[in-house]
């Protein structure tokens, strides 16, 4: 197996890096027919330069990369054994080479690995066939959309559709509620793999395995193709629109299969995909390890670019902010805005957040940004380097942004999908300001960073680090203002009424 290790970590790298065709082509579709000019334009714009330069860069399209998921096939004969402990060597390096983020976090200590290795990760799924070959799917879905899955147990009541019955019906009543709930938080427009039935823990794998599938591929049982279709269609009329400011596009794709289940049981499984929808795969020799034939791509076709100009096109009304922010200037800002930053600003997530509420930070906070981020970072000759740096989902931070930014006076708060009552509050007491940046676009946000200057907090793992950045012309949209305002509960409310209306088609 002289190939082997070559060969998982070029499929490793591209999976990574290379948005799969038939995501290219749906991202496409959604791009052309959203209204110009609209905030859902403005994302899909920077989603598509995003996708660019992931390609030119071999960079992380999205600095989550997730819990890497492998699908194996082996014919009968070959050491699953072995190929388990390549794969696991691979994933290390290609987290050391800055194409995978260490995400493989102790449930227990909190200790980061650094490496994506430790019990249960990465995750492989081995099954054997009746063929020469051996096959590996990857999967790379990250936290944000993961934590966007859900599962329905029938008989049910769902907000703004009703009852659910043990019937299709009531299953397309639960995938449209599914598609609804993840909002901005899952990075939309998303994608939907879906089990029907199976018990709990076996029909959430169905679910995730759906998304191998091609997003443009026909299901082989008619009653799940009419689904399928309908479900695009509906989803498509909730509106919410790309990262969830409103728009024509909600779902990219919907895959659905159908388990038998138990009597007294009836679930159905969604596992919720975003758009940066990392999935590819590889035939390889059984003899070598060497690649045959790649799956979902042909490395022969020259990748086509998506971007329409170059970059995010400025108009010359965004706002330019550089910390130390005033309350005045917070309070002049209004949901829409289109705000530049440029100069320092701190990363922090969960365990930062988490420190902050007992104990003070290594810096003055007063008038900064404090920006939702797990990068992917690199270091040569003692020197920090950002390899991929987008926004993580904020809601995770709602126990604690009121009280950070009451007590340290933080006047910018960054990240993506929007915060919560307690925080908006916040906002508007203390004069502060939430902006969404565009999940997903880890290397447009990269590029913005000129400088590391430093970092705290290396106890907790490198995404959870609290990095000193300086940023020039770093792009967001104001989505909670200091006045109370929400773009977020604004398109909530509006989609409410579209996911209602659809409860009786």
């Amino acid at each position: 197996m002289d190939f082997l290790a070559g060969s998982l970590l070029e499929l490793i790298t591209q999976t990574s890096v290379n948005l799969p065709p038939d995501v290219r082509a749906a991202m496409g579709t959604t791009m052309a027919a959203e209204t110009p000019d609209t905030q859902s334009a403005q994302a899909l714009s920077i989603i598509a330069t995003n996708v660019d330069m992931a390609v030119e860069d071999q960079g992380p399209i999205c600095q989550d990369t997730g819990m890497p998921t492998f699908l194996v096939h082996t014919p009968v004969g070959v050491n699953q054994i072995a190929l388990k402990r390549a794969i696991h060597e691979v994933v290390a390096e290609a987290t050391r080479r800055g194409k995978l983020r260490p995400n493989s976090v102790d449930s227990i200590t909190g200790k980061n690995s650094g490496d994506n290795l430790g019990h249960e990760t990465p995750v492989i799924h081995f099954e054997q066939w009746e063929e020469d070959d051996i096959e590996v799917k990857l999967l790379l879905k990250g936290g944000g959309c993961e934590n966007k899955n859900i599962q329905y147990s029938l008989p049910a009541n769902l907000d703004h559709m009703g009852k659910a019955g043990r019937d299709l019906e009531g299953v397309r009543k639960c995938l449209l509620h599914a598609v609804w709930q993840a909002q901005g938080q899952g990075c939309a427009p998303g994608a939907i793999g879906v089990c029907i039935g199976s018990d709990r823990a076996h029909g959430y794998w169905l679910a995730k395995e759906q998304l191998f599938r091609t997003l443009d591929d026909t299901n082989p049982d008619p009653v799940l193709a009419k689904l399928e279709a309908e479900i695009m269609e509906e989803a498509n009329k909730i509106s919410i629109g790309a990262m969830g400011f409103g728009g024509k596009a909600s779902l990219i794709g919907c895959k659905i299969v159908a388990a038998n289940r138990l009597p007294a049981s009836f679930f159905v499984s969604v596992a919720y995909d975003c758009w940066a929808f990392r999935r590819l795969g590889v035939r390889l020799d059984a003899s070598n390890g060497a690649i045959k034939q790649w799956i979902y791509r042909d490395p022969e076709r020259p990748v086509e670019k998506m971007a329409q100009g170059s970059g995010f096109p400025l108009t010359g009304r965004e706002v330019v902010l550089t910390a130390p922010i005033t309350e005045a200037q917070v309070r002049a800002l209004k949901v829409g805005d289109v705000v530049l930053i440029r100069g320092r600003m701190y990363t922090g997530r969960d365990a930062v957040h988490a420190h902050l509420m007992n104990t003070p930070p290594p810096m003055d906070l007063n008038g900064q940004i404090i920006y939702h981020c797990g990068p992917v970072m690199m270091k040569t000759n003692d020197t920090w380097y950002v390899k991929a740096a987008g926004p993580t989902t904020s809601s995770r931070e709602e126990p604690y942004q009121a009280t950070i930014i009451e007590k340290y006076g933080v006047r910018v708060v960054i990240g993506k999908g929007g915060m919560g009552a307690k925080t908006s509050a916040a906002l508007k007491q203390f004069g502060a300001v939430y902006l969404n940046g565009i999940g997903g676009a880890a290397q447009f946000y990269a590029r913005t960073v000129k400088k590391v200057a430093g970092v705290d907090l290396m106890e907790f793992g490198i995404p959870e680090a609290m990095w000193h950045l300086d940023v020039e012309d770093f792009a967001a949209i104001v989505t909670m203002d200091a006045h109370g305002n929400s773009l977020h509960k604004d398109v909530e409310e509006a989609t409410a009424k579209e996911l209602a209306a659809l409860a009786s088609v």
